[in-house]
């Protein structure tokens, strides 16, 4: 009941969105789950205007829902870097950020994320980035992406609750371990100021100081 009011009073999606929602449910069955709800989208859209971001990172692209929120917050010269391992996946977002309009800001680039951040510049340029790709690997995303924020640039992490899993110690595989490991370190990350959101499966945004 919480979850049908708070999505009746967010903006809601356009039809592109709607659509793209439709599209990945019927293309990709029950691996639908990885993508954002329509108000987890809505929150990107707003915390990528509010940090004014030029140059956006995301690590995760599944189907392109994101991408297309993301993009859509962007300063007018700005730029979505975009990273996947799948291009099964990725080639249902292409026709969907033409449709978006955003197309033009989005570079996609297929591989393992870790082999992208680490061509980046060690200089603080990144202004916005959202993690939401395989959970044992979010240290070392996390921790890639950091050093390469700007000051005020913002870090979002999806799924931090791994739907509930993180609270129950009987789950000891590598990705639950790998996230209680992050949600402790970020805490007392003195680079960054920390917030943990109770949004879907568990969102924290964490602030360059």
């Amino acid at each position: 009941m919480v979850g049908d009011y708070l999505l009746a009073h967010c903006t809601a999606p356009d039809d592109v969105l709607q659509e793209l929602a439709v599209t990945t449910r019927e293309a990709t069955g029950r691996a639908s789950t990885m993508q954002v709800s329509h108000d987890g989208g809505a929150l990107l859209t707003v915390l990528t205007r509010l940090v004014n971001a030029r140059f956006a990172v995301e690590v995760g692209t599944f189907t392109g829902y994101s991408s297309v929120c993301i993009a859509r917050g962007l300063a007018v010269d700005g730029r979505l870097l975009t990273c996947d391992i799948s291009d099964e996946w990725t080639s249902v977002a292409r026709p969907y950020w033409e449709r978006a309009g955003v197309a033009d800001r989005i570079q996609l680039t297929l591989g393992p994320a870790i082999d992208t951040l680490r061509l980046l510049s060690d200089e603080p340029v990144i202004d916005i980035a959202f993690i939401d790709a395989d959970k044992a690997n979010y240290p070392v995303y996390y921790e890639e992406i950091v050093p390469r924020l700007r000051p005020g640039g913002l870090v979002v992490l999806d799924n931090v609750f791994l739907a509930g899993r993180v609270f129950d110690p009987a789950y000891q595989e590598e990705h639950h371990l790998a996230m209680r490991r992050l949600n402790d370190a970020i805490v007392g990350d003195e680079r960054v100021e920390a917030v943990m959101l109770p949004v879907r499966d568990g969102v924290t945004l964490a602030r360059k100081r």
